[in-house]
């Protein structure tokens, strides 16, 4: 798409915005349920889509995209009304007569860029709390699910005025383009390569940003962990998607004593899932495109693998894989995998387990298998990540009233539910003074002493 293009479309967000047609409670409400109408009637195509543009399945394309996105709507629609209002607080004495109040109010235009590991989920869901707190919104869909972005501007240019939101398809020159021209916010959902360049762009204009990236997540097993249980939700959270999650398990920390016996039951779990070959199976997505497939086939060892392995180029597949034992020194544990691709280390005390989770900068997500209180207690405080789960693995993300967000490299800023609303809401604070009495003390000449100031201050502050 042109330049010129890109920039009468922003040009029509600035005037729409300036309007102030968004900022009506009714408006947003209209708004959201318009959507939700054309959702549901697009929900066929978007399910072909997704099969068409990596093999998805449709258990997971319509839990995890097309319900989970309408779950967030109703969800939004829900408590709008709540979040809109302004909301009184505390004035101190030293104000008095006088009251406080927080009046959200939307930041303006915001641009939203999402990747193509959920290309319907991490597009619309922001997009939801984009409109909810009163903004317009220019999307850029992923490139490389080609099929789903088609659909989706489709779905989003024919429910809404351009002024209020649309959407741009298009490779890196379209997303530059976007990036090089000022916004009120900006929302990116990817990697982290790409989010330093987003941020840097932001910076041109001093535009705030949220940046969900990814890193490597642990999963902790320690020796009190029911194995059978762990085993199951593991490699069901790791092969989802066929692994490109940015929350997927990327790696599984083992104590020593259970390792061995935890490896048997996830190769035996991979086995019941997907079959004695995987590659016929229903329920496994392809690997995206070619770049991924070759870079993931670089990952296996073949003298470290117990279980899968097999890789098929003109499929994009790449079996469910599990290497076993791998030191934290191999290929495999330098970068963030987001493939089929499971390796497994042993540790022999928790201290070494945390050390190994601390080698790599904060992961999105850990996951940590106990039955033991304190070993909850030690790693929740003592190691720094985004969120996750005990005895589970994946399952916050579902969570519309848990903030969702990384920190350092995986990521600033949070949303889901309320903190989607919250993210695209700038908070204004308004004190209301009486205009009487007006009490001269703080005005000069300041005839009473420090002594006696100080002490009124004081009291004031503390009564306050």
């Amino acid at each position: 798409m042109e330049i010129e293009k890109i920039v009468s479309i922003h040009s029509q967000q600035k005037e729409f915005f300036a309007s102030h047609a968004t900022l009506p409670l009714s408006y947003r409400t209209a708004a959201l349920r318009s959507l939700k109408e054309r959702l549901v009637a697009f929900e066929p195509r978007l399910l072909q889509a997704m099969q068409a543009d990596m093999g998805k399945p449709w258990f997971e394309a319509a839990t995890a995209e097309i319900w989970a996105v309408q779950e967030e709507l109703d969800y939004t629609l829900r408590h709008l009304t709540g979040w809109v209002r302004p909301r009184r607080v505390r004035t101190p004495l030293l104000h008095a007569p006088a009251s406080s109040a927080i009046h959200p109010e939307p930041f303006g235009q915001v641009l939203i860029i999402s990747p193509w590991n959920y290309p319907y989920l991490l597009l619309m869901s922001p997009l939801i709390g984009a409109l909810a707190a009163g903004n317009v919104a220019l999307l850029k869909p992923s490139e490389h699910a080609p099929r789903t972005a088609a659909v989706i501007e489709e779905l989003v240019n024919g429910s809404f005025d351009p002024g209020l939101a649309h959407v741009i398809n298009g490779g890196v020159e379209v997303a530059r383009n976007l990036l090089s021209l000022p916004y009120d916010y900006i929302f990116f959902t990817g990697g982290t390569r790409v989010g330093r360049l987003v941020m840097k762009a932001a910076a041109e204009h001093l535009t705030p940003v949220t940046l969900e990236l990814g890193g490597k997540s642990p999963v902790i097993v320690d020796a009190s962990a029911d194995l059978e249980v762990a085993a199951s939700r593991i490699v069901w959270g790791k092969f989802f998607n066929a692994g490109q999650t940015c929350i997927a398990p990327d790696y599984v920390l083992a104590h020593a004593s259970i390792r061995a016996k935890l490896v048997e039951r996830m190769v035996r779990k991979t086995r019941e899932y997907y079959g004695e070959d995987p590659s016929v199976s229903p329920h496994l997505a392809r690997i995206i495109n070619g770049h991924h497939f070759n870079r993931l086939k670089k990952l296996i060892d073949p003298q470290k693998v117990v279980y899968g392995g097999q890789a098929k180029d003109h499929q994009h597949y790449i079996a469910p894989t599990i290497l076993d034992p791998v030191s934290p020194g191999d290929l495999v544990m330098e970068e963030e995998i987001f493939g089929p691709i499971l390796p497994v280390l042993e540790y022999n005390s928790l201290e070494e387990a945390m050390r190994i989770v601390q080698l790599h900068p904060n992961p999105l997500a850990l996951y940590l298998f106990t039955r033991d209180k304190r070993v909850e207690e030690l790693v929740v405080s003592q190691v720094s990540f985004g969120g996750g789960c005990i005895n589970d693995v994946v399952s916050h993300f579902a969570n519309s009233d848990l903030p969702f967000g990384g920190r350092g490299s995986s990521g600033m800023g949070r949303y889901h539910g309320r903190h989607t609303f919250e993210t695209f809401t700038h908070y204004k604070s308004i004190l209301r003074r009486s205009l009487k009495p007006d009490v001269p003390l703080r005005y000069p000449p300041n005839r009473i002493s420090e002594r006696v100031m100080r002490v009124i201050f004081t009291i004031a502050c503390w009564l306050g």
